[in-house]
């Protein structure tokens, strides 16, 4: 029997998308441009997918703007509004525990004549709001928080944060990557001052390979792809019609009986945590019960490093991570568990577990067994 719990990094795809993007490859394969039926077609996928997500996210349809996924959209969002706001000013604001797609441009745009300042979180990985005050001046142009940490169990207050950034200045751009909350919480950008929002589609049992970066009306952000000028010019190349159809899919059974998987997802993971940490050498990262993710699991195995655990459960067929599958091929240890101020003899040995609703406490019973199970003897080997 195979257990994933590894949700953070990717989902299976819905059954029913699959159906979706199959029909749209086999018969609407047009290209959403041409102005034959077949087009026609096509684009009407587009259309339908935007009003999903829009009844969703209780805005205009004109305000998503699809992409190839998260990084993209974190990109745009970074890169875009840089380049749009550049005249008022070149500070920007993120955190110390963002996804890689927003440090890494924030890293990029640092070298070209950008000042980026990083704020700290507390040891749950929360973001101190106080230092965002502190820090926001004159020349801020944008904020960036993440949503929800793909690493450990946090989501940030972030309709506290944009409140604080629009009562200092209404035309700071205030940005979240939502990748790992859409489809986990109720996302109304504009009761919380979002001014862009980023989504990837893999995240919530859609296709790998598409999502949208939300967009207010009126907000200043250039493009960075060009070409033939489809979406209003504003992220030009041929739409992924079939990607975009299932996103929208997979987002509307996400949310329906929303409320029933949200709270199934809370009691499988205290369920879990709670029998975790009855093992000995255990420690949980991020905040527990409700102030916590839904999904994400975080916790230090004393001893035993996280690259050998996750393998040994790799040969039980349980698969889990040893951090941000994003960023899994880079040797570096952890940058977020270091913000958060983990112990030193944690930051290798840290596992990541994470949860959808089709996940069951008879597979939570299983790992656990087998953690019991493995630990005493991956620990005799762990040199001293």
């Amino acid at each position: 029997m195979e257990i994933y719990l590894d949700n953070s990094a990717t989902t299976a795809v819905h059954p029913e998308v699959v159906q979706l993007m199959n029909k749209i490859m086999l018969e609407d394969y047009g290209n959403p441009s041409s102005k034959h039926k077949k087009g026609v077609d096509a684009e009407m996928h587009i259309n339908e997918a935007k009003e999903i997500l829009a009844s969703i996210m209780k805005c205009d349809k004109k305000e998503i703007l699809f992409t190839s996924g998260g990084t993209e959209s974190d990109n745009m969002a970074l890169i875009g509004t840089a380049l749009a706001n550049k005249r008022r000013g070149n500070h920007i604001i993120t955190t110390m525990i963002e996804h890689p797609a927003i440090l890494e441009t924030t890293v990029f745009l640092e070298k070209n004549g950008f000042r980026i300042t990083y704020l700290p979180v507390d040891s749950t990985g929360c973001v101190k709001l106080d230092e965002l005050r502190a820090a926001l001046c004159p020349e801020t142009i944008l904020v960036s928080i993440m949503y929800a940490n793909n690493e450990v169990s946090i989501a940030e207050p972030v309709a506290e944060a944009a409140a604080i950034v629009k009562e200092y200045n209404p035309e700071i751009v205030f940005h979240t990557d939502a990748v790992q909350a859409f489809g986990k919480y109720r996302i109304i950008p504009k009761k919380e001052n979002i001014d862009l929002m980023s989504v990837s589609a893999h995240k919530l049992h859609g296709p790998k390979g598409v999502g949208f970066l939300y967009i207010k009306d009126k907000t200043r952000i250039n493009p960075i792809i060009f070409g033939g000028g489809q979406q209003k010019a504003m992220r030009s190349g041929t739409e992924n019609v079939p990607g975009i159809a299932g996103m929208a899919l997979a987002a509307k059974l996400c949310y329906e009986d929303f409320d029933e998987k949200i709270n199934r997802l809370y009691e499988l993971k205290e369920y879990f945590v709670s029998r975790v940490l009855d093992i000995e050498g255990t420690v949980y990262n991020g905040k527990r019960g409700r102030e916590g993710t839904p999904h994400v699991i975080s916790i230090s195995f004393e001893d035993v490093r996280s690259e050998v655990l996750l393998h040994a459960l790799e040969d039980k067929g349980i698969y889990v991570s040893s951090g941000s599958a994003c960023s899994s091929n880079k040797p570096a240890l952890s940058g977020t568990l270091k913000a958060i101020g983990v112990k030193n003899k944690f930051l290798d040995s840290t596992i990541r577990f994470s949860l959808c609703t089709d996940n069951t406490k008879e597979e939570l019973d299983t790992v656990i067994a087998t953690l019991k199970e493995l630990l005493p003897v991956l620990r005799r080997y762990t040199r001293h």
